[in-house]
């Protein structure tokens, strides 16, 4: 696949040698230089021609290059003002298509930013990575964004794409698959980044479906919390802080002995809308 058509615009090595920047351990940064790959990424939600795209720490501004590249609109949200003029500079090239926000993504109210549903792409800093996907994850359905394509450790990435019956399956594989389809869509070697992480990465791709009848997020959130957080006990030990969760698993055809990385998303469902009724 071919990078997608750039303007002319210096390497972003050359870049970030004339702002003297270099990635943060304390931000949890990592930059991406390579062109393709990022297009590679940037054509991950699809067709982004006139989008809506949301950016989470854009560093220099190597992804935003190619989301701009696609045709889309990107707000970009990064609270490392070292970053801020090399940023600037993109939105001199692409004048109207892009706004970047100095602030801390943690702290925006990012729906009220758009005026219809933006795809959220973003090599995210990893210190902050899983709490902004589970707020987003956690958010009123069906969510405020159309698509996430989202960097992670690899360790993670498996996490939210994990399968019952593994170690890697927990409470962020509910939470991601429950009313979602999550899927790994590209992995990315360490040696990609500079610095290069001690870890490899993945890009995962997550669409949000329609959420299931007759359950609230409190309390399938309830059951999996108490379930996976004593996930080597059965059920019938781990669930007793969840009123009339022991109780209720017969009557969905769950067997109390069980262990909780052997039930299944639905049958988690199933449990917390007999538990919501």
């Amino acid at each position: 696949m071919t990078s997608p058509a750039l303007p002319d615009l210096p390497p972003l090595r050359e870049v970030i040698r004339k702002h003297g920047l270099s990635a943060s351990k304390a931000l949890g940064q990592n930059f991406l230089f390579d062109q393709q790959l990022l297009g590679r990424i940037a054509a991950i939600p699809g067709d982004l021609q006139d989008a809506e795209v949301l950016e989470i720490g854009p560093g220099p501004g190597g992804l935003t290059r190619a989301l701009l590249a696609a045709g889309a609109r990107v707000t970009a949200i990064e609270r490392d003002t070292r970053c801020i003029p090399a940023l600037a500079e993109l939105e001199h090239v692409w004048p109207r298509r892009l706004r970047v926000i100095e602030d801390d993504a943690l702290n925006i109210d990012a729906p009220a930013l758009f005026e219809g549903r933006p795809h959220i792409v973003a090599n995210l800093p990893y210190n902050v990575g899983t709490a902004l996907l589970v707020r987003w994850l956690s958010a009123e359905w069906q969510p405020w964004w159309q698509s996430l394509t989202l960097m992670f450790q690899r360790e993670v990435a498996e996490r939210i794409v994990a399968p019952p019956g593994t170690s890697a399956y927990g409470r962020l594989a509910v939470l991601a698959q429950w009313r979602s389809s999550a899927r790994i869509a590209m992995p990315v070697h360490r040696s990609a980044f500079t610095p290069p992480p001690k870890v490899m990465s993945a890009v995962v791709h997550i669409v949000p479906g329609e959420a299931p009848e007759g359950v609230t997020f409190a309390k399938l959130e309830q059951c999996t919390a108490a379930a996976f957080g004593q996930r080597r006990k059965m059920l019938r030990q781990s669930l007793k802080s969840v009123p009339g969760a022991v109780e209720a698993l017969p009557a969905v055809g769950i067997d109390p002995a069980r262990r909780a990385e052997t039930v299944s998303v639905d049958e988690f469902v199933a449990l917390a809308r007999q538990l919501s009724v």
